[in-house]
Parts: C-alpha cells; sequence; structure tokens
C-alpha cells in the first residue's frame, strides 16, 4: 500500500496530520541565519544574499565580460576598497598567476564551479611563495567554485624544482567554498590567519597543506598521489607551531581521505605542531603509524597531532605513534566549533 492511500482512513489521516507537522518542525531547523545545518549545501547565491551588495566585475575569456583576465578584474577594485565587490570569473581556464595585494579587502571571487571555473599556471621554486598560481594577501577575501592548479612537473627531491604551489592564503579571515587545489609537493599554503575551507577538493603528495594557519577544513576531500622520488611516506599536513602562546592549527571536520600510495596523516613542523582529524574517514592511504616527526629533531611532549572518532581501514590506532592523540569529546569540543576561528565573527555563512 502506498504512503497516499494510508492515510484514507480516519486513523491514517490522524498519522498523516502528525507526520507533516513533524515534516514542518523539522524543516524549519534546516537551516537558520550565518549557522546551517549539515545538510545545508552553502552556495554562490546564498553568499551574495549574506554580504549584500551588487556590486559585480565580469571576466569573460571570449570577452563577453568587463575583461577577459582575472587580475585586471582585480587591478579594477579600488585600493582600501571597504564594501563587497563580486568578481564574477565565467567558467574557462584562466591561464595566469593571480594575486590578491594588501590593500583590496572585500572581494567575493565567484566562479562557475569548481569543474568549469580554474586558474591555472606552472611553477617551481625554492620559493614556495613565489611560486604560487594564486596568492591572497588581504583579509575579508572569499572564493566560490574556483580551481587552483600548479601545473609545474614534479622535479627532484629536496631542490629548488620541488615546491610548486596551487595557493598561498596569507591573511586574515578568508573563506573557500566548493572550490579545488591541485599541485603535487606543497599544495596549499595556508599560511596565516583564519581560514576556512568547506566542501573543497585538495591533492598532493608530500606536505600538501603546511603553514602556521588557524584553519578549518570542513567536508574536504583530500586525494593523496603517490610520491616515488623519496623514500619516507609523504604527508598530508606540515603544521608549523613554535609557540604555546600560537593559537594556530589545522582541524579536519568530516571529510575524506584516499588516494594511492602510503602517505602519514601529518608531520611535525614545529615544536608545537597541531593538527587535528576529526569524525574523518580514513582510507587504507593511512599508514598504520599515522603520525612522523621527521626533519624535527626535537622532544614530541608538546606535539598535538590528534585524532577523534574518525573510521575507515586508515583510522585504526593500534601501531599510532606514541605521541599521537585519541581525543574525548570535550577534548575535541573547542576545536570542532566555528568559535576556533571566531567564525561566527566574521564569515557570511557556515557549516
Amino acid at each position: 500500500m502506498s504512503s497516499f492511500s494510508s492515510c484514507s482512513s480516519f486513523v491514517g489521516r490522524k498519522n498523516c496530520v502528525v507526520l507533516a507537522a513533524i515534516v514542518v518542525i523539522l524543516a524549519s531547523f534546516s537551516g537558520y541565519v550565518h549557522g546551517l545545518s549539515g545538510h545545508t549545501v552553502i552556495d554562490a547565491p546564498m553568499l551574495t544574499e549574506k554580504i549584500s551588495t551588487n556590486r559585480t566585475i565580469k571576466v569573460d575569456i571570449n570577452g563577453n565580460g568587463d575583461f577577459t583576465s582575472v587580475q585586471e578584474a582585480i587591478n579594477a577594485v579600488p585600493k582600501g576598497n571597504g564594501q563587497w565587490i563580486i568578481i564574477h570569473v565565467r567558467k574557462g581556464v584562466y591561464r595566469e598567476k593571480v594575486h590578491i595585494p594588501k590593500e583590496k579587502p572585500y572581494i567575493f571571487m565567484r566562479g562557475n564551479g569548481k569543474g568549469k571555473t580554474a586558474i591555472v599556471w606552472s611553477q617551481s621554486s625554492a620559493n614556495n611563495k613565489a611560486s604560487a598560481t594564486f596568492t591572497a594577501e588581504a583579509p575579508h577575501f572569499i572564493a566560490f567554485g574556483i580551481s587552483f592548479k600548479n601545473e609545474a612537473p614534479t622535479g627532484v627531491a629536496f631542490t629548488s624544482q620541488n615546491q610548486s604551489v596551487a595557493a598561498f592564503v596569507g591573511a586574515d579571515m578568508i573563506a573557500f567554498y566548493h572550490c579545488a587545489f591541485y599541485s603535487t609537493h606543497n599544495t596549499l599554503f595556508d599560511y596565516r590567519g583564519r581560514h576556512y575551507y568547506v566542501n573543497c577538493y585538495i591533492q598532493g603528495s608530500i606536505d600538501f597543506i603546511f603553514g602556521r594557519g588557524r584553519s578549518i577544513f570542513q567536508s574536504c576531500e583530500l586525494f593523496v598521489i603517490a610520491d616515488k622520488r623519496v623514500s619516507i611516506h609523504g604527508s598530508i599536513t606540515a603544521q608549523n607551531r613554535d609557540d604555546e602562546r600560537d593559537n594556530s592549527g589545522f582541524v579536519f571536520i568530516k571529510g575524506k581521505v584516499y588516494g594511492i600510495g602510503d602517505v602519514y596523516l601529518g608531520r611535525a613542523k614545529g615544536a608545537y605542531s597541531r593538527t587535528i582529524f576529526a569524525k574523518t574517514y580514513l582510507s587504507k592511504t593511512i599508514v598504520p603509524h599515522g603520525w612522523t616527526k621527521w626533519s624535527y629533531a626535537g622532544s614530541t611532549e608538546n606535539l598535538f597531532q590528534a585524532e577523534y572518532h574518525c573510521h575507515g581501514p586508515g583510522a585504526e590506532t593500534m601501531n599510532r605513534v606514541p605521541w599521537s592523540k585519541q581525543l574525548t569529546e570535550k577534548e575535541a569540543e573547542n576545536f570542532v566549533s566555528i568559535d576556533f576561528i571566531d567564525g561566527t565573527k566574521w564569515l557570511p555563512a557556515w557549516i
């Protein structure tokens, strides 16, 4: 009997009324201003509504906009800008290095989807920042639906050809929604500041998320590429926190780690290196030890390399290194909250 026919009797109609009331109540809690439920998709129209602006610069590689270059559009934003400006980057592959300078905050760079809009360059350098395809050095920057890629071929390990950054994130209050980052070694330089990555895809082999940012990676996919240049295993993260007063750290929540070859969740880079994977699926690409202090010769006493309620074949804890931590709910609560990055104070929307 169908659910519709079950409402034909008095009892059935009564049950349907109750069910309808429950559905209405649940729907009323499905999302709220700023904070959102885990089932809500943060899309470009929502972000546009939250930042309350209709000031738009259109970039179209085929010439049907205000500019054909992303950097030209950024150059058109006035210095000291204090109001949100949308730079709509229409679909296409934009082969250029892009830089958001310090004096140009409040830019919302909106693409047509990470599979449609891409900013691509190819450069290796002994200097991580210099190699970056995309550089953001202004606060209050948002990107949505864009891929950032460094196509430089993987060079010889431990040489100047080793570093090819896709994105350098070097300012406070920056968010990426539904974006992708592609490279191999040192993909995402999360240099400093409070950052939020939601529903992003990040790909690499060694230290492919590194820096000293205070960042939440919410529902992100991390794809591991096998690196045959070195005998050591690669590492997903290399968080650089060298002082207990430093409030930085990387927190990964409800994401997915998978790929090819073996890799550590992270390596210590600094005496107080802090990385947490919470409620994340870990595939068998994660080696049993889980974490490493390769290249760091100091004490492990103050390292904070931790997991909380992760699952999957790579989440087995029996052979984890002794300094790593399995957090209790109480220990994890401050890290898995948006308050870790003070998100309620500056983010337009979060999950």
